[in-house]
């Protein structure tokens, strides 16, 4: 058993979980062999988490390949059920994109990355395709440095220790200790700015949501092309209402027994 594992840990699980997350937008059909290259399992094990979760539903086999089934989504929908806080936020949210004619989000930190839970769009700003479920590294986006902000000391340091800080635009901070300086100013000023960090042309701004002993459950923000949006306007515009409408939410959020 590797180091750090429990004597319960079920070794199976894991590995049908790899078997499922091995497809993607750009895998959404694989072979076996596809599959077991891919995880890192032999045929057969791969061979037979594939023929399981095609009995339970989760997979679809077409002679040699299979892919997913919408079945799949019940996983995901289970989390968000369970997340009354975009139940919450939902209407409150819109009522912001009407005010400001941007796009709206909701994450959570998932490890180094923010997952997207809650979304209201108007445009398309970004080359990347955001929905539910998507995924983006915490360290160029607003709310990923809004919520390693909510960390302790101790969880940003190994946050930044495990961390590889890529050059994804010349915006991006990828000095650590920069970064760092960075994340401190957001926990001081309540809120973040990123300016292209992430993508060249999209501006964003964040806010932290937190609950009644004032931890961060999640962020929410607002995001412009910098074509239409200025620093400025997101501050001076976009920042009272944004703050207003998060703390709308987060006092709604200080009312569940969960936080």
């Amino acid at each position: 058993m590797p180091q750090g594992r429990s004597n319960d840990f079920i070794q199976s699980l894991e590995r049908g979980l790899a078997v499922l997350n091995s497809f993607s937008r750009e895998r959404r059909t694989q072979t076996l062999s596809e599959v077991a290259e891919l995880t890192g399992l032999t045929r057969a094990t791969a061979r037979r988490v594939l023929l399981t979760f095609a009995e339970l539903g989760y997979v679809h086999q077409n002679s040699r390949s299979f892919s997913l089934t919408p079945k799949v989504l019940d996983l995901g929908y289970s989390y968000l059920s369970s997340l009354q806080i975009v139940e919450l936020a939902q209407f409150p949210m819109e009522r912001l994109v009407e005010e400001v004619r941007e796009s709206s989000s909701m994450s959570v930190l998932d490890g180094s990355e923010i997952v997207y839970v809650a979304r209201v769009p108007t445009k398309r700003i970004m080359t990347i395709s955001l929905a539910l479920g998507s995924r983006l590294p915490a360290y160029p986006t607003s709310m990923g440095r809004v919520l390693l902000a909510g960390l302790s000391d101790q969880e940003i340091d190994g946050y930044l220790d495990k961390t590889r800080l890529e050059q994804l635009t010349p915006h991006t901070i990828t000095d650590p200790v920069e970064l760092r300086k960075v994340i401190e100013v957001v926990r001081t000023d309540g809120f973040a700015v990123v300016d292209q960090e992430l993508e060249e042309g999209v501006r964003s701004i964040a806010a932290p949501i937190t609950n009644g002993r004032g931890k961060v459950l999640a962020a929410m923000n607002i995001s412009g092309h910098a074509s239409r949006v200025t620093v400025e306007t997101m501050l001076e515009e976009f920042r009272p209402r944004l703050l207003a409408t998060a703390r709308t939410i987060s006092e709604s959020a200080g009312s569940l027994p969960w936080t």
